[in-house]
């Protein structure tokens, strides 16, 4: 049974999710600060978090801060691109306002669910594309690629989101939390993660003319559909 943990103050919400929840047969975990919720997440094993961000203690965006490798949707009354781009852009897998239909809530669920089980397999897939894990190998109709470590995990969030812009300053923060990714020190900045990106994309070419990485201007990278 995964484990889901609520974050919200409002009990009449927090109650209604939690409910919505259950009947869908997750374990819910509650937290009504940002204090509580930290030291949930660090005695439990969850699998998502679903995070309001104006709570007392630890506001929202400090948690998602400090959250590694637990996918976290926003349930929020912030509305303002501003809002949705900075909590995405820190770590947020993703953003829900309120009020919200509880049917999408819950399909937004199953989806970051599915890709947190995705990522603990041994290969990931896009079209022809099949990036090893163990290895660090990207395959290509049957040509094989070696990726430095940086390279494969610039790869890796793509394909782990092949449907979705990835930031820079996503890529940016994974390239630079050395803890998490467990590479060698190493200060990344936009400068850097557009050579990165395009000795990917040199390596890929000496195999096929297909581009499979496209810049979305201003903002970030994604798989070509």
């Amino acid at each position: 049974m995964k484990k889901i943990l609520v974050v919200e103050d409002d009990m009449d919400i927090h109650n209604l999710i939690k409910n919505v929840l259950e009947k869908e047969r997750y374990d819910v975990i509650s937290a009504y600060s940002g204090t509580e919720a930290l030291l949930l997440i660090e005695k439990k094993d969850i699998d998502l978090i679903l995070l309001d961000l104006m709570i007392p203690g630890l506001s929202g965006e400090e948690i998602i801060k400090k959250v590694k490798n637990i996918p976290i949707i926003v349930i929020s009354a912030k509305i303002s691109s501003e809002d949705k781009v900075n909590a995405l852009s820190i770590g947020a897998n993703d953003y829900i306002t309120k009020p919200f239909d509880t049917n999408e809530l819950l399909a937004r669920i199953k989806v970051q669910l599915r890709l947190s089980k995705k990522d603990n397999n041994v290969s990931l897939s896009y079209k022809d594309m099949i990036l090893d894990k163990n290895s660090h190998t990207l395959y290509i109709k049957d040509k094989n690629i070696n990726l430095t470590k940086t390279e494969y995990i610039i790869l890796r969030q793509l394909l782990l989101n092949p449907k979705q812009i990835i930031t820079k300053t996503k890529l940016i923060q994974l390239l630079n939390e050395n803890d998490k990714i467990n590479v060698e020190t190493q200060v990344c900045d936009e400068n850097s993660l557009k050579v990165h990106i395009s000795n990917i994309r040199k390596k890929i070419k000496k195999v096929t003319e297909q581009q499979y990485i496209e810049s979305v201007w201003g903002i970030g990278f994604k798989l070509y559909d």
